[in-house]
């Protein structure tokens, strides 16, 4: 491949739904904005790391027959990650249980990493590296952005480098604010909050921009996150004002709500 367009690296999991009906469905921060740039016309690879199981064999499959790039992707011996989720009756999720299988060791190489620098843009999701690959991308002059809310572990949160950092705030504008005030201190260039029923806001240290949400009824609430890091990231690569940029987030993510899962495919039903 001569260059990337995007690429999102880390996580991959096998999300399991429990309840009555029990289904699971392929996910993760980087495989969901991976194929939800690919359905939004974008050529994007996905690097990471899936296990010798039939979860990590499906996952690859799903991958391509979305049209995302599934060179980079390694097979090693373990199992694939897997996340139980729970729903409630307004669609909303929780995370019960996580493990995060062979993808908790995974670093992208020197090879990888020779290739992500030909990108436009990187997006890296959950990531056990140190912040190793952020810096040495943005060391290199690369936009990089870094979902800041999905991983637990300090030390891969750092933000100075990123050309955005996304992250999550349950709370008040005046709160989502300051949080985006704390990111830009720490040093990303650009920082987007998304806040759930309470809309999405958008700072770059000078201008502060809010949207609020669409009213619906969702179906799942999983991967919606992740969709609007997609929809923003295309809109942003465009040259889109700020206010768009979050309007196009907005609409892919709420569309996301209205199925099962971070991007429509077949329920694979577990016994």
């Amino acid at each position: 491949m001569a260059g990337l367009e995007i690429a999102a690296v880390g996580d991959n999991c096998i999300d399991r739904f429990t309840g009555a009906e029990r289904f699971s469905l392929v996910g993760g921060n980087a495989v969901n904005v991976a194929v939800q740039l690919c359905r939004l016309g974008r050529k994007a690879a996905y690097f990471g790391a899936v296990g010798t199981d039939a979860a990590g064999t499906r996952t690859v499959r799903i991958l391509s027959q979305n049209g995302v790039d599934v060179d980079h992707v390694r097979t090693v011996p373990g199992i694939t990650a897997y996340t139980e989720v729970a729903r409630n009756e307004e669609g909303d999720r929780k995370f019960v249980h996580e493990e995060f299988g062979v993808v908790e060791d995974y670093r992208t190489d020197a090879r990888d990493l020779a290739i992500l620098k030909s990108a436009r843009h990187v997006h890296i999701g959950w990531l056990n590296d140190d912040g190793a690959l952020r810096m040495a991308l943005a060391g290199a002059g690369i936009s990089v952005s870094q979902d800041t809310s999905v991983n637990a572990e300090a030390r891969n949160l750092g933000v100075a480098g990123l050309a955005i950092a996304f992250a999550t705030s349950d709370g008040p504008s005046a709160e989502a604010a300051a949080r985006a005030r704390e990111l830009i201190a720490a040093g990303a260039r650009l920082v987007v909050i998304t806040r759930g029923s309470r809309g999405s806001l958008a700072s770059d240290g000078d201008t502060v921009v809010e949207l609020p949400a669409l009213p619906i009824d969702p179906v799942d609430t999983t991967g919606a996150g992740d969709a609007f890091i997609a929809g923003f990231l295309d809109a942003r690569l465009k040259a889109l004002p700020l206010l768009q940029c979050l309007e196009q987030g907005r609409e892919i993510a709420t569309r996301t709500c209205l199925h099962l899962g971070g991007f429509p495919q077949e329920l694979h039903r577990d016994p």
